[in-house]
This record gives C-alpha cells, sequence and structure tokens, in this order.
C-alpha cells in the first residue's frame, strides 16, 4: 500500500509536465516517422531507378565489328559505309569546344568497287551536340559536314556516296537502333522523392490532427506508469522529457535555420555530384566556361560561411569576448581545416602511404581555411558591439549594414584590383596577355600549354606542378595536358570576395533583425545588382563576355553570379523557415548542423560500403545514379541521427 501512495504521488506530481510533454510528443514521433518514412522511401525508390531503366534497354545489336554491349556511358555507335573510290577521314568537333579544332576520329577506305561500299565502325560521343566533318584523302578535301545530336547506345548509319553527278557528294545519316532513354532514372528519382515529400507533409497534417495528440499523449501516460511501477526510485527525468530534450535545437538563441537549410542544402549537393551525380555531364563541373549544377554548391557554402560568421562575431563581442581572443580562435580553426584538407582528405591512402613528393596543397578545405581567416579577420576589425544605438533618422541608416564597414570594403575592393592586374597584365610566358582561355585543342591549337592564364602560371611558379591538380575538367573536352588546379592560389582572392558578399547578407540579418520586409528587400537589391554586374560582365553569353563565367578561374563573373543566386536561394529560404515556418528545413537542415562532419566523412568514407560497391552494370547511369542517391541520403540520415543524439562536430 506504500508503495503504491508513493507511485500515486510521483504521478500526481509529473501530470502538469506529461501535460505539457504531451504536446511536443507528437512532434517527436512525427520527427522520427518523417526520417523512418524517408529511409523506406530511398530503398524503394533505388530499387525502381535499379530495375525499371534496364528493363527499357533495346536488346544488343550485332555487327561483325563491334557490338553495343562494349559500348560505355554516353556512347553511340556509327556505322560509315563508303562508296567513293578515295579514303574517307572523319573527324568531330563537340559544339561545347569553344574556337577549338576538328579531331580525328577515323579513317573510312575507299570502295572495293563502283556500287560496292567499305563500311568502318566508329564510335562517337552523346553528351552534346557534334559536328562530323568528311574529307577525301589524301587531297583533304572536305565532301560533306553533319551536325546532329547522337543518342546513348543508339546505333547510327552514315552513307558517302556519289549521285547522279560523280562531282556531287551525298552524306546520309539514318538512326538504325533507336539509343536508350538515359534521362528516366532522374525523372524517376524525382518522381520517387516528390512523392516522399508529399507522404512527409501528410504525416504532419495527420500529427497535428487532436485525435492524434490526445492518443500519444495517453500512450506516454501508460509508459509513465509503467515505468514508475517497475522502478523503486526512477530517474530523475522522465523517459518524456528526455525524448523532448532530444529534439530540441543544439545552440539555444536566435539561431536562424534558414542559414543551416541553406548551407545543408549546399552540402548535400556538393557530396551527391562529388560521389559522381549519376555520371551525367551536367551533374559534373563544367570542362571550362560556362555552369553546371557541380559549379554552385562549393561558392554557395563559401557564401554562407560567410554569413555565419558576421553573425558569430556579433555574438561573441555580445558576450564580451575580447578581438584579439576571437583572432586566435579563427587562426586556430583556419589552420585546422587546412591541415585536415591536406592531410585526411587529398590523399589516396589505397594507393600506398603518403608521398610528399605528390601532395597536392590546395583543395576544398584549404580554400575555405584561408577564405575563413582572411574575412573573419576584417569583420573582427570593423564589427560593432552595439548596432541597437545607431540613430534611425539620419541619412546614412537605410544603407548602414554597408557604410558602417567602409574600411573592410575597401581591403576587399584591393584585392579585387589585385585579381584584375594579376590576370589581366601579368606576363605569362609563351601566352598572351589577360588570357583566360582552356589551352589545349581550344583556341584553335595556338596556346596548348597555357591553361588558365595568370591563374595557372602562378600555381605552377609558386606550388609546383606535381603540387597541384592533375587531371583539371579541361581535359574533358580540350584535352590539355597541364596541370590546373581549380582550388588555386589567384581564385582564393575572387572567393574572399564571395565570403565578403555573404557577409554582407548577415549585416543585413543582424541591422534588421526582426524587420523581415526590409531583410527580404535587400536581399533581392543586392541579387538585382549582382545581377546587372554579371550580364555586363558576360555580354550574357557562355564564351563572349569580357569576363566569362568560369569555375576554374573563379572568374569575377563567376562570384557575381553564383552571389546573385545566393541572395535568391536565401531569401526564399529565409521566407519559408524563418518567415511563415512553412517549412522546417528538414532534411537539409540536419547535414548544415554538422556540415565539417559530414563533409569530411563523405570524403573519407567513400569507397566503403554501403557508398560505394561493386556494379552489376558500370556502364549504366541508372546503376551510378542509384548508388550516388544511396550513398547521398545515408549521409543526411547519418546527420538527422547525429542531431537527435546532440553530437556536433565544431573546429
Amino acid at each position: 500500500m506504500e508503495r503504491s501512495a508513493k507511485i500515486k504521488k510521483k504521478q500526481k506530481h509529473r501530470e502538469g509536465e506529461r501535460r505539457e510533454a504531451g504536446e511536443k510528443l507528437p512532434k517527436m514521433a512525427q520527427s522520427t516517422g518523417e526520417m523512418g518514412l524517408y529511409l523506406s522511401a530511398v530503398i524503394v525508390l533505388m530499387c525502381a531507378i535499379r530495375i525499371v531503366p534496364l528493363s527499357a534497354v533495346p536488346p544488343p545489336f550485332s555487327h561483325p565489328h563491334r557490338k553495343s554491349s562494349a559500348l560505355k556511358m554516353d556512347e553511340a555507335i556509327l556505322t560509315v559505309s563508303n562508296e567513293l573510290q578515295s579514303d574517307m577521314v572523319v573527324s568531330w568537333l563537340s559544339d561545347h569546344c569553344y574556337q577549338c579544332l576538328f579531331q580525328p576520329l577515323g579513317v573510312v577506305p575507299a570502295g572495293p568497287k563502283p556500287g560496292q561500299p567499305s563500311v568502318v565502325d566508329l564510335t562517337v560521343g552523346t553528351q552534346h551536340p557534334i559536328t562530323l566533318q568528311l574529307n577525301s584523302s589524301p587531297v583533304n578535301l572536305e565532301q560533306c559536314r553533319l551536325h546532329f545530336h547522337f543518342g546513348e547506345h543508339g546505333k547510327y548509319s552514315l552513307w558517302v556516296k556519289n549521285l547522279n553527278n560523280p562531282s556531287e557528294v551525298n552524306c546520309s545519316l539514318v538512326t538504325e537502333t533507336e539509343p536508350v532513354n538515359n534521362y528516366l532514372p532522374i525523372l524517376f528519382a524525382f518522381l520517387g522523392y516528390t512523392g516522399l515529400f508529399i507522404l512527409a507533409a501528410i504525416a504532419n497534417t495527420i500529427m497535428g490532427l487532436e485525435v492524434v495528440k490526445n492518443h500519444f499523449l495517453r500512450w506516454g501516460t501508460v509508459m509513465e506508469t509503467d515505468r514508475l511501477i517497475n522502478s523503486e526510485l526512477g530517474p530523475s527525468n522522465s523517459l518524456v522529457e528526455a525524448s523532448v530534450e532530444a529534439i530540441m535545437p543544439a545552440t539555444a538563441g536566435r539561431r536562424l535555420r534558414s542559414l543551416d537549410t541553406f548551407r545543408g542544402l549546399s552540402l548535400v549537393i556538393m557530396i551527391f555530384v562529388n560521389y559522381g551525380g549519376g555520371r551525367y555531364w551536367f551533374f559534373r563541373h563544367e570542362s571550362w566556361n560556362g555552369l553546371t549544377i557541380a559549379d554552385l554548391v562549393f561558392p554557395w557554402f563559401v557564401f554562407i560561411m560567410g554569413t555565419s560568421i558576421a553573425l558569430s562575431v556579433n555574438g561573441s563581442l555580445r558576450r564580451g569576448a575580447f578581438r584579439s581572443h576571437l583572432l586566435g580562435r579563427c587562426l586556430w580553426r583556419s589552420t585546422q581545416l587546412f591541415l585536415i584538407g591536406v592531410f585526411i582528405i587529398n590523399p589516396n591512402y589505397c594507393q600506398g602511404p603518403l608521398s610528399w613528393d605528390t601532395l597536392r596543397i590546395p583543395g576544398v578545405l584549404q580554400r575555405l581555411a584561408f577564405t575563413y581567416l582572411v574575412v573573419a579577420s576584417l569583420d573582427l576589425l570593423v564589427a560593432r558591439v552595439r548596432l541597437d544605438n545607431l540613430p534611425a533618422d539620419s541619412w546614412w541608416y537605410p544603407v548602414c549594414d554597408f557604410l558602417l564597414y567602409w574600411p573592410a570594403w575597401l581591403c576587399v575592393i584591393i584585392l579585387e584590383v589585385l585579381w584584375l592586374c594579376l590576370t589581366f597584365l601579368l606576363p605569362v610566358p609563351a601566352c598572351p596577355d589577360g588570357y583566360l582561355g582552356p589551352g589545349g585543342i581550344g583556341d584553335f591549337g595556338q596556346y596548348p600549354n597555357c591553361t588558365g592564364g595568370a591563374a595557372g602560371f602562378i600555381d605552377r611558379w609558386l606550388l609546383g606542378e606535381s603540387h597541384i591538380y592533375q587531371t583539371p575538367s579541361s581535359r574533358v573536352i580540350y584535352q590539355t595536358t597541364v596541370p590546373y588546379d581549380p582550388e588555386g592560389v589567384l581564385g582564393s582572392i575572387n572567393s574572399i570576395l564571395m565570403a565578403f558578399l555573404g557577409l554582407q547578407a548577415g549585416k543585413i540579418l543582424l541591422h534588421y533583425r526582426d524587420l523581415h520586409n526590409k531583410i527580404i528587400s535587400r536581399f533581392l537589391i543586392w541579387g538585382l545588382i549582382l545581377g546587372v554586374l554579371s550580364a555586363v560582365l558576360t555580354k550574357c553569353s557562355r564564351d563572349h563576355g569580357f569576363i566569362p563565367i568560369n569555375k576554374n578561374l573563379w572568374s569575377l563573373s563567376y562570384v557575381s553570379t553564383l552571389s546573385c543566386f545566393a541572395f535568391i536561394v536565401l531569401f526564399l529560404v529565409y521566407y519559408l523557415v524563418d518567415v511563415k515556418r512553412w517549412w522546417s528545413g528538414a532534411p537539409f537542415f540536419y547535414p548544415g548542423m554538422n556540415s565539417i562532419l559530414v563533409y569530411v566523412g563523405h570524403e573519407v568514407f567513400e569507397n566503403y560500403f554501403p557508398f560505394h560497391w561493386r556494379m552489376a552494370n558500370s556502364q549504366s547511369h541508372a546503376e551510378h545514379l542509384a548508388q550516388n542517391l544511396v550513398a547521398t541520403s545515408v549521409w543526411v540520415l547519418i546527420s538527422y541521427i547525429l542531431y537527435r543524439k546532440q553530437i556536433f562536430w565544431k573546429i
């Protein structure tokens, strides 16, 4: 009887706590249910991606010279039948290759007899439209030219013959076997994830119903009673309280979920493209000028890092931290990032021990470290402790987020002038002044060893050819042969500009705290200004502007364009997550809270299961896409588990 009375007394004492927790418990179950639904849907989706497209592949065709089963991704077979009495040299040129030379594809011998063709199978690329040129040999006289976009694993026939007039050559292209639709896996993935988010939205609605809340409240009451009966003393915190505490944010105060969501979005896309992006060309970095999806994410990560610097420095100063102490912390954090990038991410330990002779010095984390140190130092020099004592009636108050920090802006402008002078005025041996091209077969093969102009020259002179990136993306189309590093020294100046523009976004958030209309309007104004600057620099073209958009160079137009996009995306995420609260930021919020751990982890464990496995058909976009989506989704799930366990790796 005495024990029963104690139990009843404890139950009465905690009745108020259970009522409050009962309102939060459905949210916990809802969050857990979302991730369970997320994981199960991912598994089903991956199975669908892997199975359905393969059934749509046409049966292999037979040919005396080559079978379609030998084709790789992004390849097709072109059968050239030559009825002329002279050898034909077939050359090709990609539409994506600016001012390039035609490259030899193969030679088709003359027909053995009039009316009887000689036949040769050639392999052509299918990523971009190409132009085929057929020249007679040995006089090298162009006979015909065709422009066509071949489809993956398709079979095509090109007939070259004389018509009634012997001097008139006819070239006709026929599709014999239709290509596979290699975009179907993307469609299935999109539909699968769309269905997943719809189910999650339905689950949110169901969890918000009063009947469901009451059910979880009763369930929580039963759990509490059972725990008290089976324990004489019991822990100081109830099971319900511990569960509620587990879903609380990692940091208290005014942390904006939109910033972590934007950071997580950039990180998730970065992981996906680093793992291969299904081997689609638009999920890889652009060969030279232009933009792909893969070119968006790293600058956005740099941008949001600048925004976080502004909020972090301001918060530390308001808590009474000394600027010299904060500067020391910034230096130590930058050193850690740099060392992690050099010694943990860069080496490939599967190929043997670390080699100092070929160690790559630049890299993603190295650039983040340098950029962070410079931007944080500039902000520490000009940051204000109090922002609520500014005269609101002064003429400069509407632009106080800009004018108050003019010394830092002056430093950034000087750095940008330095970039322009080095890029366009620095003499580079055997290269024209201000060269921004890829070298190789670009510019009609005039400057094959001038890849990157001044940027490449500075890296090779300062770091040495063996300590920079050996396989740049320009090799894919422009066939460059010299090493070039997209995270090189000169480009780091523009990454500072990118982070500083993100710092400006942070200043807007600080100066106009809770004034959502002012924050949103300024985000849009900055986006408009940077968009106009990009249009002027590029002349709204890929290759014909004053300074083309180029990720390898981190050109000024690349920074202005991506900053324009960043302000617009941040506006949208801020409006949806922090203003209207229509979206919690999930699932991107979770990796955004643990960005360093997730980034380093995905690099270190890239070749381990479940992030990588042996595929049945390594030349299938469907299987590569399934593997890359599974790997990315697993990291999202890991970040969610770490968030629930309150495990965060901070440097």
